[in-house]
């Protein structure tokens, strides 16, 4: 019988080696006739998985009986599955061919039969089932030879009846063997975790859901024409671990004795498991197809959920914030705990969007303006509520540090922000950047208590005006640029509480900048001069250049130390002096005003032009009385010749003589620089220049600053 069995093996070996794999392919394809009949197959490989869990050998195989703890909880569970999901039903119409692939294999593999030709006669057996049902069909068959081999290996030491069938399958004789027979019996373990891997996968592509995914999608046909494959060499293996377990129990010592095929099972799990990588490749790629589908079937939900009328805003909430029933998506800053978003109902919220980064000067300045309107709740402006939607990259891993520095944040934040970024949707991301343009720059989208969109973008609105802009509508934007005129209150707002003082003191004040110190030390000495010979009051006040760095720093404490003129303490006022300037730029862009059709316009571009020039700039103004604004240079040469103009000064008074003079020196020959920040959504294509009204060049410049 050994020679027998030992001939088998050298033509496996071949069968396995050298076979025409199409051919092969082909016969087996030749049984597929399936019609229609279909049972839980998830629920038969989960019982078949019980087994092998329940099976498996440990290091010694006698040391099997000291695992005969207390099983009643297990056994309650498996019960409870078993009889909630109509286990019995199906294994009454599932038994008759469990058992006849069973006896094939049994009897096949006892009598040495060819490994192809029994996977062969199981594939007949089941030729009217479906491809994942046929490979747990067949692992239930093999999992009752099995999980009987080792039941009574189990219990033959404890149970009387056990010991007696042992006695007839030779076991004590097995068992005596046993490490002799570990490297066996870790290749059958080690083949059988395959197998099971590979049957998981083939299930997991039969539920893949239709509605998402169809046969003919590329990702699917590639599936379906491997899937074949794998369930043949699965129950192929299946048949090579039933030999092993038939040759031990038929053949006994003298199958013990010969040379071991473990190194056959080796390399079937080899192939297998190869096989199993590809299949998790390819469905990979077929819940990525899916997770497209569903997250543009969200985004499509979403866009009609923003165009239709609602009676209150929870819908659009909860479609932007995920929220399960049992979650609390929200934090709540100012009492540092988790929220529901029933506080939101009706209200109108600010969603302020931002990456997990946002700029500390903008988020400091908005903390201030939305403190301030908390401390007289009473008023209308501060009937509003923030909302922190933090837009993460879905490939930033997201470990200990990050999550740190997020919570850190979010707790210093005194509004409502998202609890985790999770809670956020690659659909609503999308819908955020693809709608909304969100592109790294701080968004403040305005919903109504409706949840309808009144403002895409009203952090323009609130840099400008803070929290009098309320309720931020386009309209609102549209009424309080109609009450401005261009004076000094508009320009400098409340960057520092002494410009009101010098306004109601009748004092004349000069806002200048640049960073070139020698000419501040000309031009505030020069100033000083001219204002005590006019008999004038005049307040300097030096608010620097855009995005204030170290440099910035320097100069500030040379102005301080050399009593120049007076300074904004803070660079983020220096940095909030321009970005509001910047804000005022973008909120007239979108009320499509320009340089030729709006006084306050073309004085913006004036200034934001002094800015992106390397010179000095000087604006003077008292009160309401108008401005005087001219470049460093221009300025200064004034103030030298005012001798000339002192005598109009005293006529007409100081401003209109300077600007008289200003415009008596004014060159037509110019090269004005307006720089605009990137990735705002709403650069014009053209632009013309504030001085003289043509179209101004485009340029695209990249910028790294570091002094």
């Amino acid at each position: 019988m050994a020679g027998v069995r030992t001939q088998k093996t050298r033509g496996e070996r071949n069968v396995f080696a050298a076979s025409d794999e199409n051919v092969m392919m082909k016969q087996i394809q030749a049984t597929h006739a399936p019609d229609g009949r279909e049972f839980s197959v998830k629920l038969l490989l989960h019982i078949v998985e019980e087994i092998f869990h329940r099976a498996t050998p440990a290091p010694g195989i006698t040391d099997v009986v000291q695992h005969q703890g207390s099983r009643e909880a297990q056994l309650y569970e498996l019960e409870e599955k078993v009889l909630q999901n109509g286990f019995n039903e199906m294994i009454d119409m599932l038994s008759y061919t469990i058992s006849k692939i069973s006896c094939e294999m049994s009897c096949k593999c006892s009598g040495g039969g060819d490994a192809h030709a029994t996977t062969s006669a199981i594939f007949n057996l089941v030729s009217n089932y479906s491809w994942d049902a046929k490979v747990v069909l067949a692992l239930a068959a093999f999992a009752l030879n099995y999980g009987e081999f080792w039941l009574v290996s189990q219990l033959f030491l404890t149970n009387p009846l056990a010991k007696a069938v042992a006695l007839l399958k030779q076991l004590p004789e097995i068992i005596e063997q046993a490490e002799a027979l570990k490297p066996k019996f870790e290749a059958i373990t080690n083949l059988i975790r395959v197998m099971t891997d590979v049957a998981k996968c083939i299930v997991e592509f039969k539920e893949l859901p239709s509605q998402y995914i169809t046969p003919d999608t590329p990702e699917m046909l590639t599936a379906t024409a491997h899937i074949p494959t794998a369930v043949y060499w699965t129950i192929r293996s299946i048949v090579a671990c039933t030999s092993q377990i038939v040759g031990l129990t038929s053949m006994g010592h003298e199958y013990i004795a010969s040379t071991t095929e473990a190194w056959e099972l080796s390399g079937l799990a080899y192939k297998v498991s190869n096989i199993h990588s590809h299949l998790v490749k390819q469905l990979a790629l077929c819940f990525q197809h899916i997770d497209e589908k569903r997250h543009h079937e969200a985004y499509l939900t979403l866009v009609r959920l923003f165009e239709s009328v609602h009676i209150d805003n929870m819908k659009i909430l909860k479609a932007l914030i995920y929220a399960k029933d049992d979650q609390l998506p929200l934090f709540d800053g100012s009492t540092k705990k988790r929220a529901s978003l029933d506080l939101l109902r009706r209200k109108s919220v600010l969603l302020l969007i931002s990456d997990l980064e946002p700029s500390q000067e903008e988020f400091l300045m908005l903390q201030q303006i939305y403190s301030e309107a908390r401390e007289q709740p009473g008023r209308a402006e501060s009937q509003y509520e923030i909302v922190w939607l933090p837009v993460m990259d879905r490939s930033t891993l997201w470990n200990e540090t990050n999550k740190k520095q997020y919570e850190d944040f979010q707790s210093s934040m005194p509004w409502y922000s998202v609890y985790h970024p999770s809670l956020l949707d690659v659909a609503v991301i999308r819908y955020i950047k693809e709608v909304w343009h969100f592109n790294k720059k701080p968004l403040l989208v305005v919903l109504d208590p409706q949840g309808k969109v009144v403002n895409p973008n009203a952090i323009h609105m609130m840099w400008i005006w803070g929290s009098l802009a309320f309720p931020f509508t386009s309209l609102r934007e549209e009424g309080l640029w109609k009450e401005e005129t261009w004076k000094i209150d508009l320009l400098a707002d409340n960057i520092d509480p002494a410009i009101s003082s010098w306004i109601e003191q009748g004092k004349f004040i000069c806002l200048y900048g640049g960073e070139d110190i020698e000419w501040i030390r000309k031009f505030t000495a020069t100033a000083k001069a001219v204002a005590k010979d006019a008999g004038i009051q005049l307040e300097m006040l030096y608010v620097g250049k855009r995005n204030p760095k170290v440099k910035a720093r320097k100069i500030n404490g040379d102005i301080v130390n050399e009593n120049l003129s007076n300074v904004l303490p803070d660079l983020n006022l220096i940095w909030f002096f321009w970005v509001r300037l910047e804000s005022m730029w973008h909120s007239k862009v979108q009320h499509k005003s320009t340089a030729d059709n709006d006084p306050i316009m073309q004085e913006i571009m004036t200034m934001l032009s002094f800015d992106g020039s390397d010179q000095g700039w000087a604006v003077i103004s008292k009160g309401s009385d108008g401005m005087a604004k001219a470049k460093g240079d221009t300025m200064l040469k004034s103030f030298v010749d005012f001798e000339s103009w002192k005598q109009s000064a005293e006529i007409k008074g100081f401003l209109p003589a300077l600007n008289d003079h200003l415009r008596e020196l004014h060159s037509p020959s110019h090269c004005n620089r307006l720089i605009l920040p990137g990735a705002t959504g709403s650069i014009p294509e053209k632009i013309v220049c504030a001085e003289c009204g043509r179209p101004m060049e485009k340029f695209i410049m990249y910028r790294c600053c570091t002094d």
